[in-house]
């Protein structure tokens, strides 16, 4: 296929054209390597820039060995949804300094009346790569020369010891300082649960406090993210070289140590604020001031390791001096008091055992098979008269909750499917104690960035069940869950489910009193009511 589909074509000359020419090209990422994540050398930069105006229009990463589809991907985003300022428009003119490149596009463009030529240089983009390494020349380095060495050997020092072995990240280690602009430093370790190891040096209790707090409650991947930039404190991480044979170019200012296990590790440096956010380097006061504190809390933990371990570690507080050169090359002597918070543990503790119960009330994972594949689902009412026939109706399942008649009728999720899978989903219900409540909880597709309302059935015996997904920007979806939970107000908080069949016959949709073969009571419950948060949904990969 060497053009686009008729009806692209058709969409794109409707895009008025002006008097402009465009650069093009596609270069490795080398330049850009403090800016984009991932390997350069198997990475390129796809780049489309107005020269009469003197933007970029569109940029992309993809792929060296990919083809020059890519480029024309990008090309058309630089026409449709250009990066701001820029309006949607199609240049008379487009320059690229690649022979093959300019044939493909060609014959990719055929029909948008655009000039395609052929330069061996590009001005505007060479302009922009030589600011780019500008940029990347002049970026602080991660560590102040003075404290390089003696931060990397510390952080040798540090996974050699492996704290995370011994204390978890409740377990919080004071440092006083009372110098240098700095009160008290709050270590917490991470690393015993086996995801991230490092320290982290909190510059405040309150911002230590925040982060835990958020971290517990906050369930979106925008809300944790929020309250991660929010923290105040220094951090040193580690990173072990099995995740990161591709990436160590990017840090040749840090020698490649090997910990007590025979693996590399990377040490990173950098500091969080909410003014900041993070910054991966240390300026020399900082430098300063972070060395000092994990040697004592080294010393510390070195000396105590023993009392550390036990499962409640009683109040431990030493004194640790140093001899600070750094102050016009006196030697000065520091005083510093490292402490452990056994209160603070407690504390931090308790707000633990109260999130595990909240998690504990849902102990049955959600269930997505209760609801036939090709059912009708719908949010509706029933009139109550219509639900008294069918309560004495033989045919029609129907266990009560004692519902009293209050306003028009009961509001019902209604499924509509075929007999016997209506038959089998009621049989399912009947097993699992009947219908005991129904919630709208709220979710999220964090890869698709969706936001729904996803429709849960809770049983008798305490299974939760997927009964829909609704989009929440859904105008219809909206005004009839808005009516719905109206007329569950007006019931006292009553409503219910209808299982009906005839999904395929002229009643589909709208079923008829013969055709609803289970009317099951319900209370509709409000989404704390299950203590669930917000809902991820978790893709599942398949490898073979």
């Amino acid at each position: 296929m060497n053009h686009l589909p008729q009806t692209t074509q058709r969409r794109l000359q409707k895009i008025p054209q002006t008097p402009s020419v465009w650069e093009g090209d596609r270069r490795l990422v080398a330049g850009l390597r403090g800016r984009i994540s991932g390997s350069p050398e198997q990475e390129e930069c796809i780049i489309w820039v107005d020269g009469s105006q003197g933007v970029v229009r569109a940029m992309d990463v993809a792929a060296s060995d990919m083809g020059p589809e890519a480029v024309v991907r990008t090309l058309l985003r630089a026409i449709e949804t250009p990066h701001s300022p820029a309006q949607p428009a199609r240049p008379q003119k487009i320059v690229v300094r690649n022979r093959e490149l300019q044939f493909f596009l060609r014959g990719a463009l055929q029909s948008l009346d655009i000039t395609i030529d052929y330069a061996p240089e590009l001005p505007l983009i060479d302009q922009l790569f030589r600011s780019f390494e500008a940029v990347e020349d002049t970026r602080p380095p991660a560590l102040p020369e003075n404290y390089e060495t003696l931060l990397i050997q510390t952080a040798h020092d540090v996974a050699k010891a492996a704290p995370w072995d011994v204390l978890a990240d409740y377990d919080i280690i004071s440092v006083e300082f009372n110098r240098w602009g700095i009160d008290t430093l709050y270590f917490c370790v991470m690393g015993m649960s086996g995801e991230e190891y490092g320290l982290i040096l909190y510059r405040s209790l309150e911002s230590l406090k925040q982060f835990r707090q958020a971290a517990l409650h906050e369930k979106s991947t925008h809300q944790l993210e929020q309250a991660f930039l929010a923290q105040d404190c220094w951090f040193l991480n580690f990173e072990f070289a099995d995740d990161l044979e591709e990436e160590f170019d990017e840090y040749d200012d840090y020698p490649y140590e090997d910990d007590s296990d025979g693996e590399l590790t990377l040490p990173r440096y950098g500091s969080i604020h909410p003014y900041e956010g993070i910054r991966p380097f240390l300026d020399e006061d900082e430098a300063r001031i972070v060395y000092y504190a994990i040697q004592a809390f080294l010393r510390f933990f070195e000396r105590n390791q023993l009392s550390l371990t036990d499962e409640i570690i009683d109040k431990i507080q030493k004194h640790h001096r140093f001899t600070d050169m750094s102050e016009n090359g006196q030697p000065k002597t520091i005083n510093l008091k490292v402490s452990t918070l056994p209160e603070l543990t407690a504390e931090l503790l308790q707000g633990l055992e109260v999130e595990e119960e909240e998690e504990d009330r849902v102990k049955f994972p959600l269930g997505d098979d209760l609801i036939p594949e090709n059912s009708f689902l719908s949010l509706g009412m029933i009139p109550w008269n219509t639900l008294e026939q069918l309560q004495h109706s033989p045919k029609t399942y129907y266990p009560s909750q004692h519902a009293t008649p209050k306003g028009e009728g009961m509001p019902v999720v209604v499924v509509q499917t075929s007999r016997p899978k209506a038959k089998q989903m009621i049989q399912t219900l009947q097993e699992a104690g009947n219908l005991q409540g129904l919630c709208f909880n709220p979710g999220e597709d964090p890869w698709q960035e969706l936001i729904y309302d996803l429709g849960i059935l809770q049983t008798g015996d305490n299974s939760l069940f997927i009964f829909g997904e609704f989009m929440q920007d859904d105008p219809e979806h909206q005004q009839a869950r808005k009516k719905w939970e109206q007329r569950c107000q007006q019931t006292g908080g009553y409503c219910g489910l209808v299982v009906a069949m005839g999904v395929t016959g002229n009643s589909r949709g709208n079923p008829n009193l013969k055709d609803m073969l289970a009317v099951f009571e319900a209370q509709y419950l409000e989404p704390k009511a299950l203590a669930m948060g917000i809902l991820q949904l978790t893709p599942e990969f398949d490898f073979e």
